[in-house]
């Protein structure tokens, strides 16, 4: 595993190896991780940027996962990332230890629990036994436990040890070239997902000037999209944190019927966040296209549902003033993940938010390191079918932020 962390790969995403280097590492494990196949879905549809499917068979949670990129083999590195993030989350193998939340704050340090999000019907008990996974609280620099149930992703039995009281999804898990890298990826989902909630909590946001946008990879991708016939919109997400986010949203032009497309990205860098949430919107279009994703509910491809979904974006694009310009979103172009890292623990502490544990999922005889990371006080993706608004979708609501 490397141990710089100067970036050397910044085309559509920032990694210390370029993506056909990272699949050379990968290939003789993914056998023995269960991925059958990486399929190319692009020309499933007509704007043609690179989308990938990925199958594993015998997941414990998603059988498919989906990579993107500007060049097919950045979309396959993505895709191949993305599955194999998924193998080491369902397959812990750090220390671990049943405990009592109360008795084990007299002892240990702890992640706050006060500030994880919670989900409808659960209940955390602290005088209850439950089963803590080892991370790292990087703004202490020291050992932290985590409740496992946010870490562990082998959806095949109920979480073992828990309380039922935490999501169990794959947000803020992540991988990269080594730890500081899969690190930032990490934490950057963990913000978007973040800043995505408390903007649909915001009712009317203005619509990002698409002629505003100065980046050629992003004006590339916009063309690409416009020239299919497709109405798109986007949106700075960006929260009070101060990393670039976006939300794109992509539907057939004319009120046409057709599938639609969704996607969000941040990065420090707002070039690299916008071109993320394009990405996405025409990755997410292609999984309903393709219908490759297994956790996709037979009901999403019903007429109703299409045109439900087409009626909603149509909405949000038409709602919309488009008279916000891209150059007025945060931008940090760092040379380093290092420096990426010392950025986004700044930002997060300067709105009140000083915890942010990762849990190092890697395994020795790969040269991939995979995240991930838990940070209390940030809101939970509020698509999620248990979602209860946390503080900072709260304070938005009752009108006081």
């Amino acid at each position: 595993m490397p141990d710089g962390s100067q970036k050397q790969y910044v085309l559509d995403t920032h990694r210390l190896r370029d993506p056909e280097q990272t699949l050379q590492i990968v290939k003789p494990f993914l056998k023995g991780m269960g991925i059958t196949r990486v399929a190319n879905l692009t020309g499933l549809d007509r704007i043609g940027l690179p989308t990938v499917m990925v199958a594993r068979p015998n997941s414990r949670s998603v059988a498919v996962s989906l990579g993107k990129g500007l060049s097919l083999r950045a979309a396959e590195a993505s895709g191949v990332m993305e599955a194999i993030e998924s193998w080491h989350a369902e397959r812990v193998q750090l220390p671990q230890r049943l405990a009592r939340y109360a008795e084990l704050t007299q002892e240990a340090t702890v992640v706050d629990v006060t500030g994880l999000p919670r989900v409808t019907g659960g209940r955390f008990d602290p005088h209850s036994n439950m089963l803590w996974v080892l991370g790292r609280d990087l703004g202490a620099n020291r050992a932290c436990w985590v409740p496992l149930e946010m870490v562990d992703t082998d959806y095949t039995s109920a979480p073992v040890g828990g309380q039922a009281a935490f999501p169990r999804t794959t947000n803020g898990l992540a991988s990269g070239n080594n730890v500081v890298e899969a690190s930032c990826h990490a934490i950057c989902e963990l913000i978007e997902r973040d800043a995505t909630t408390l903007w649909h909590h915001r009712a009317g946001t203005p619509r990002l000037d698409p002629n505003s946008v100065d980046d050629p990879r992003c004006r590339q991708a916009i063309e690409m999209i416009t020239a299919a016939g497709l109405e798109i919109g986007l949106w700075n997400t960006t929260s009070d944190i101060g990393i670039a986010s976006f939300r794109c949203v992509v539907c057939e032009g004319g009120g046409q019927p057709g599938h639609i497309g969704i996607g969000d990205g941040c990065h420090p860098d707002r070039a690299i966040a916008l071109l993320r949430s394009l990405t996405e919107a025409a990755q997410t279009r292609l999984t309903y296209i393709s219908g490759a994703r297994d956790d996709l509910d037979p009901e999403e491809f019903t007429d109703q549902a299409k045109m439900d979904r087409g009626r909603y974006v149509r909405d949000l694009i038409d709602d919309a003033a488009a008279d916000q310009s891209f150059g007025d979103c945060p931008s940090f172009v760092t040379a380093s993940f290092e420096e990426d890292l010392e950025l986004l623990l700044q930002r997060l502490a300067a709105v009140g938010i000083p915890q942010v544990v990762t849990v190092d999922l890697s395994r020795p005889e790969l040269d991939i390191a995979v995240i991930r990371a838990v940070i209390p006080g940030l809101e939970a993706p509020h698509d999620e079918p248990d979602y209860i608004p946390g503080p900072r979708a709260r304070r938005i609501v009752e009108g006081l932020a």
